[in-house]
């Protein structure tokens, strides 16, 4: 059987905290947001957890990362 390979476009996107939680950046956030409100532009730099029902499409993806 082969080695599963992680995808490094991925790896790169995600982070996993100590606890196991994986951590996602919010979308929108590259331009075009010199005209929107001080307040959504503060929103923009929060890092979100992803979806529990996404995980296991991610753990094909990232098989080291995730056992």
């Amino acid at each position: 059987m082969p080695k599963l390979k992680t995808h490094k476009g991925l790896r790169k996107r995600l982070h996993i905290t100590g606890s196991g939680k994986i951590m996602r950046a919010k979308a929108g956030k590259s331009h075009l947001r010199r005209n929107r409100p001080k307040r959504t532009k503060r929103l923009y730099a929060d890092t979100i957890s992803l979806h529990p029902s996404d995980r296991s499409r991610i753990k094909s993806l990232l098989p080291k990362v995730l056992k």
